[in-house]
This record gives structure tokens, sequence and C-alpha cells, in this order.
């Protein structure tokens, strides 16, 4: 089995479970956070959206730099809506399908690097960030905006089994 068809059914699995967090991001709540520390509503479930394309970059080039030097800085997605954020995260989700069916086990296992200001922060092969900074990383946000949905009365969707909103637990 190639590396990228394990990838694809992993990818897809989270991407279901990940756009029902999304789609119960209530109106109206994009800056609320639970702690003054913490990323805004609106902030985070942009992220999510991010993340999800973020492996059309790590597939399709050598390397990102999040702060070229001469540019501007990438700037974060907020939410502005839930059909807007909705429908950037189908687009980058289809873009990032398109790139991993297309990718050899040759281009997964080649190093990218990461890099802010010109200046690499780490190389890794391309299986790694994609399973760490993209996978794992948008399970640990859409965790977050699950806390986020539980604390605002939102019904939290079942995930890897039933929530305590979707059916008893135990």
């Amino acid at each position: 089995m190639a590396i990228r068809d394990g990838l694809l059914s992993e990818f897809d699995h989270e991407m279901v479970s990940t756009r029902q967090t999304l789609e119960r991001v209530p109106e109206g709540k994009g800056d609320w956070a639970p702690h003054p520390k913490s990323m805004k509503m609106g902030r985070l479930a942009g992220h999510l959206a991010e993340l999800s394309g973020w492996s059309a970059a790590i597939i399709g080039q050598d390397s990102l730099d999040f702060r070229p030097p001469g540019a501007p800085p990438q700037a974060p997605m907020v939410m502005t809506s839930r059909g807007q954020i909705l429908e950037v995260f189908d687009q980058k989700v289809a873009e990032t399908r398109k790139h991993l069916a297309g990718a050899s086990d040759e281009t997964l296992m080649k190093n990218w690097t990461l890099l802010s200001g010109g200046q690499p922060i780490m190389t890794l092969p391309r299986i790694a960030f994609l399973r760490g900074f993209v996978m794992n990383h948008i399970i640990h946000h859409r965790a977050q905006l699950g806390v986020y949905l539980r604390l605002n009365d939102v019904a939290v969707p079942s995930v890897y089994g039933p929530s305590a909103d979707e059916g008893k637990l135990g």
C-alpha cells in the first residue's frame, strides 16, 4: 500500500469530524474566548480551516516561510460567518485531497522546511509535517473548539464515539 492511501483514509475520517465541529460554531461569537490568553473562537475556527489546506504547500513546495523577508507576514484567517469558514474549509480539504492523491512515497519521504523570516525553523520528511503539523494539529484545535462549544452550551458532535450530547457514554 502506498503511504498516501493510509494518509488519505485518515485525513478523510478526521475531516468529517472537523467539519461537523465547524458547523456548530455559533454566529456572532467570533470574539468569545474562555480566557484572555486563549485564541478567540473566530480565529480558532479560521485556524482549523487554514490547517486543512497546509498539505498542499507541504506536498507542492520544498518549503514555506510564514514571515517571508521583505513581504508582510501571512494574515491569519478569522471567521466572519459559519458559511464563510465552511466554504474555505471545503475548498482546502479538496485541495489537500488532490495533492495527497498524487503524492508518491518518494515525495512524502523527501524533506520539507518550515521557515520564518528566511530562517529555517525545522526540516523534516513531508510525511512528518503532514501527520504532526496538519493531522495532529487539526485534532488538537478541534478538541479545543469542542471545549469552546461546550462552554457556550452548543452540542458537541461525536468524534471518536458518542459525546454527552449525542448518545449515552459508557
